[in-house]
């Protein structure tokens, strides 16, 4: 699934909130600990971690591009 942004990047923890995993960006911090997320194939476990378009995100098995 493609995800649109409107900036240069978007971080880990602002994406986990766009496609609803968390609701709040309170929760990012414990759900990057929880979630099984990977970023272009490598796991990654830091909230503040920038994405810029073209990246490709799996979280709990569901994989999203950044557009």
């Amino acid at each position: 699934m493609k995800i649109p942004i409107n900036t240069e990047y978007v971080t880990l923890g602002q994406f986990l909130k766009i496609t609803d995993f968390i609701s709040s960006g309170g929760e990012a911090k414990f759900a990057v600990k929880e979630l099984e997320i990977s970023v272009n194939g490598e796991a990654e476990n830091r909230r503040g971690r920038k994405l810029y378009k073209s990246d490709k995100i799996t979280i709990e098995g569901q994989t999203f591009e950044i557009a």
